[in-house]
């Protein structure tokens, strides 16, 4: 699977998901820092890839304003760290098959996590 970091996310995820066999791809390094976010959406649908961010309004307009995105992952914690915004990914990924993400917007939050569309 690839994923598209936003330039709000941490690239310490870069070895947990590449360890995972995936692909990552970092806005910071082929993109253009403060382009809009449906920019952003535009890159990762042309790249296929699920985006990461801890940018909320992914989850709230974006993820339905674009429904051929490969999946959106908004980190959303209070008090987020590296460690923690980690951690949540690979919930994620131990919880939710791939093929479950593409097409869905995922809101992970401290103790608690949202999706839409729904899982089946």
């Amino acid at each position: 699977m690839r994923f598209l970091l936003d330039e709000n996310f941490p690239k310490a995820v870069c070895p947990l998901l590449v360890g995972l066999g995936h692909e990552v791809i970092d806005f910071r390094e082929v993109g253009i820092q403060g382009s809009p976010d449906s920019e952003i959406v535009a890159m990762a649908i042309a790249e296929k890839a699920a985006i990461l961010t801890t940018d909320r309004d992914f989850f709230h307009t974006l993820g339905q304003q674009f429904p051929d995105h490969h999946g959106i992952i908004v980190v959303a914690l209070k008090k987020p760290t590296r460690d923690l915004i980690i951690h949540r990914i690979g919930w994620l990924l131990e919880h939710v098959s791939e093929g479950s993400i593409s097409g869905r917007a995922f809101q992970l939050r401290d103790q608690a996590w949202q999706v839409y569309p729904p899982l089946e």
